[in-house]
């Protein structure tokens, strides 16, 4: 019978109205502030890898013809991706640098009012 109860709970929560507190708009703002700086790491990085394994693949000559030519291309898609990878986290870095300054002050106040209120 108790559990009917709280099964009962679970599911009128869930068609509650969810009410905005500070802790949820704080958890907004820094997915906000991370965001842009984790899609382009995840994206950059991904495409690099794989600019990496074609140039690998082209030098070991996995594909293509195996002509000289294509080695070379391969092998210099492989520095490619390489510097790509390489450069990935730096980049990363100063992305999500700006990000946090850029909602830093909102995400500040918004703690001290969370952190003046629990007091």
């Amino acid at each position: 019978m108790n559990t009917d109860k709280i099964f009962a709970e679970a599911i009128a929560n869930e068609y509650a109205p969810k009410d905005a507190s500070k802790v949820v708009a704080l958890k907004k703002l820094d997915r906000k502030a991370k965001g842009p700086a984790n899609i382009f790491a995840y994206s950059f990085g991904v495409l690099m890898t794989l600019v990496l394994g074609v140039g690998m693949c082209l030098s070991m000559q996995v594909i293509g013809s195996g002509g000289t030519l294509l080695t070379g291309v391969g092998v210099l898609l492989g520095i490619l991706g390489i510097a790509g990878v390489c450069l990935n986290y730096p980049i990363y870095k100063k992305l999500l640098r700006s990000g946090k300054e850029k909602y830093a002050f909102e995400i500040m106040q918004l703690a001290r009012e969370i952190s003046e209120s629990a007091e």
